[in-house]
């Protein structure tokens, strides 16, 4: 008996590994060799590459394509049609099989509808890159970033709440959590 529930519809590779708990609905491809963990939900027409690790609790929504050489902390949102790449020269000629960047998103991120990384990056801890945004270099955790190319507009709580930090560089959220911001760095107190 399986630990986690696919729809009928969706296409699970052997030796793909996933949590118990986890859901994969309509039309998702889970591939060789990639790792779901625990009480993740992939959404209909996911593709799951080989190689690709997605922590516990992650939630990917419709349309989002996770290529190889991604890895998912804990806790993280994929928004509906957001995109990873994983090659930054590709031809359709040349095989870069062998040159998959890594692309990193820390614990608690969100990315978006319709945002796109481009590959070899790290998304911080419970950074929040918005809709439509394109990422092209790393963004600091609790980052709020927006825009083509995706640029820094402030700061975000672990809860999701935008931070405004007063003339202490305090900043309390609406949840209640207080957070500093040191040398353009912040940290949860």
């Amino acid at each position: 008996m399986k630990s986690f529930f696919a729809h009928n519809t969706a296409v699970i590779d052997e030796r793909a590994i996933i949590g118990i708990k986890t859901k994969i609905w309509h039309f998702s491809h889970i591939m060789e060799s990639c790792k779901i963990g625990k009480h993740c939900n992939i959404g209909q027409n996911v593709v799951v590459s080989p190689g690709v690790m997605l922590g516990n609790n992650v939630k990917v929504q419709n349309n989002v394509s996770i290529y190889s050489g991604v890895i998912c902390e804990d806790d993280v949102f994929l928004g509906p049609s957001m995109v990873f790449t994983n090659v930054l020269n590709p031809r359709s000629e040349v095989n870069r099989r062998g040159e998959y960047e890594k692309t990193f998103v820390k614990k608690g991120a969100t990315i978006g509808a319709n945002a796109t990384i481009i590959c070899g990056i790290t998304i911080g801890k419970y950074a929040f890159v918005g809709a439509g945004a394109v990422v092209t270099k790393s963004i600091e955790n609790y980052a709020l970033v927006v825009g083509n190319p995706a640029k820094q507009i402030g700061w975000m709580s672990e809860k999701g709440y935008r931070l405004n930090f007063g003339e202490k560089s305090i900043a309390k959220c609406d949840s209640g959590q207080e957070y500093k911001l040191e040398n353009n760095k912040v940290f949860k107190l």
